[in-house]
């Protein structure tokens, strides 16, 4: 329930319409209950005495409390439908924002499908239990309360029989709910199992296509579809166990009011309009527990989603800017004080052990090392979007931790090893890096990372729609128009991860070409070719997430021997006795 009352401040402007929506549903539920009075007079007065007056006035009266209940519910339907959506839209925004918070270590802790669930499905049945059940809600603690309080002032004898059912009910209902509140959680991460499959298909579609998987994938989908079906199942198979349950109670006081009422006719203590209104108060009572079960299920479930949107919510962010922190990064240095580094705090290994490295800015620095030797990890503590776990970092003179976020990640341009391009067009993509460029900024960009050549073949050049993740160009394509995204941010430090391992080395060539005439710049590139970083003034060799060795090129090549066995494998195929052949 905490987690729910903490949502609940997300209604904003539109807690008015919900108070609106519930004083509506008062009013109307009011209206209702007075029509078995009125009833009751109009046959005890009317129909037995055969005053045709009466029985109009009654009847008008009866008239006029129905349709001022059907307007009222009909408003509460706006104002109920206003809160509840436009409650789950701002829900939605705060997820969405809190996700944008997230560094990247919160982000490893859920699921992308996950993610998903929460802020579609989970606040869904969030909104639905605010616009289905807000009525039933307030409608049935008063009619049944109003409905046991007039039935005892009609007839007390009669009433007793609601304290012989509606115990019975509620403990048939309560046996219900502790059955089913669990199952709801169950449900819901059989949703994100399920939407994981659907995304993961339908993002590599091409490559499911490429290997003949599509049958294999289809199975995979089946079976989390069968599970979901089959949780379910389960789920909903105990939780209309209250319908039954309901339906035996309600008839059994209908049955025993008209075995008692009768008695109490035929012996003059009770008139037939009373006995009449009497039942009509009998089932609005047991319709108003009938509902507040289904307003108790409503809950069991919104319960549960409440909790993993509140997981969202309230991730604790790993880091944030600091107060007083520094708002422009001086120059482009980067130093490592010996920075080691693991993912996650219970990690048996560090990624990361003990690096130690000073780059001067302006100056241009190669980062070689097989997979997994953590060169992407390296780089990545640089724009903090990982936190060393001991040792600092260093850009500008100053610890990445005195920056303010924006800053220091405006300063630091990196080509992720991932290229992501967003749907729309071309234009649309590269102002990422700056929001106002004009096209000959944009085009100046492009011909820097290669990618003019490319545009202008296309008929709307840089009005191009690219699709969804960029599906309508290649993947050396898709690195060049990341990389001109990058250089449109100005940035100070320059980071390339292995972002030109998809175009042909006269491209590359063309690239570093382009990049050695940026000025001021310390750049930083990750490669898996030694053409790539020959040029550089220095290179560093990483091997099981430590610096093996640093040097140019000539140095390099002189005396460590996995730079020799790098060199010689690309540039002559092989070493002999420790030299190149």
């Amino acid at each position: 329930m905490r987690d729910l009352k903490r949502l609940f401040g997300y209604l904003g402007p539109y807690r008015r319409d919900m108070f609106i929506g519930m004083a509506l549903v008062f009013i109307e539920t009011v209206f209702e209950l007075i029509i078995p009075v009125l009833m009751a007079q109009l046959i005890d007065g009317g129909i037995t005495q055969r005053d045709i007056p009466f029985i109009l006035y009654k009847g008008g009266q009866m008239g006029v409390c129905a349709i001022l209940s059907l307007i009222c519910g009909l408003l509460y339907a706006r104002f109920a439908a206003r809160a509840a959506y436009g409650w789950g839209a701002r829900i939605r925004e705060a997820e969405f924002a809190r996700v944008q918070q997230y560094a990247f270590s919160n982000i490893d802790h859920f699921a992308t499908s996950s993610l998903i669930t929460r802020m579609t499905t989970d606040v869904t049945v969030l909104q639905n239990a605010v616009n289905g059940g807000l009525r039933p809600l307030v409608r049935s603690p008063v009619m049944l309360l109003m409905g046991i309080g007039l039935s005892f002032s009609m007839n007390p004898e009669l009433a007793v029989v609601f304290f012989v059912c509606a115990p019975i009910l509620a403990l048939a209902l309560g046996l219900i709910l502790h059955k089913v509140a669990p199952m709801y959680g169950i449900l819901q991460r059989a949703v994100d199992a399920l939407n994981n499959v659907v995304q993961e298909g339908l993002t590599a579609i091409r490559a499911v296509k490429a290997f003949v998987r599509g049958e294999y994938e289809e199975e995979k989908f089946e079976m989390v579809n069968a599970r979901l079906m089959q949780t379910t199942q389960k789920t909903f198979h105990y939780a209309t166990f209250n319908l039954p349950a309901f339906q035996v109670c309600m008839y059994a006081c209908v049955v025993l009011i008209m075995w008692f009422g009768g008695n109490m006719i035929l012996s003059g203590s009770l008139q037939v309009g009373e006995l009449t209104g009497f039942l009509s108060y009998v089932l609005q009572v047991m319709n108003s527990l009938m509902m507040l079960s289904n307003v108790f299920l409503l809950l069991t479930r919104s319960l549960a989603s409440a909790v993993r949107v509140s997981e969202v919510l309230d991730e604790k962010i790993a880091f944030t800017s600091p107060e007083d922190a520094v708002e422009e990064v001086p120059d482009g240095s980067v130093d490592f004080e010996n920075v080691s580094f693991k993912y996650h705090e219970d990690a048996q290994e560090y990624a990361l052990s003990g690096v130690t490295l000073h780059i001067p800015a302006g100056r241009t620095v190669g980062i070689l090392g097989g997979t997994g030797s953590a060169k992407s990890t390296l780089v990545q503590l640089i724009p903090r979007l990982y936190e060393a776990t001991e040792g600092s970092v260093r850009v500008g003179g100053h610890d990445v931790r005195e920056y303010d976020l924006r800053a220091l990640r405006d300063a630091v341009g990196i080509v992720l090893q991932k290229n992501v391009l967003f749907s729309g067009t071309v234009r649309d993509n590269l102002r990422w890096g700056d929001a106002d460029a004009d096209d000959e900024t944009l085009w100046a960009a492009c011909r820097a990372a290669c990618a003019d050549d490319f545009l202008k073949n296309m008929p709307k050049g840089l009005d191009t729609d690219l699709g969804q993740g960029g599906v309508n160009v290649s993947g050396g394509q898709k690195q060049r128009l990341c990389i001109a995204r990058t250089l449109l941010k100005r940035p100070k430090v320059l980071i390339f991860d292995d972002s030109t391992s998809a175009v042909d080395t006269a491209t590359e060539g063309r690239i570093r070409a382009a990049l050695s005439r940026i000025p001021n710049v310390t750049k930083i590139i990750i490669a898996q070719r030694v053409t790539s970083v020959m040029e550089a003034d220095r290179i560093y060799i990483l091997e099981d997430g430590r610096v093996h060795a640093a040097g140019t090129h000539a140095e390099l090549l002189a005396t460590d021997p996995i730079y020799q066995e790098i060199y010689a494998s690309q540039m002559k195929g092989g070493m002999v006795n420790g030299a190149a052949v």
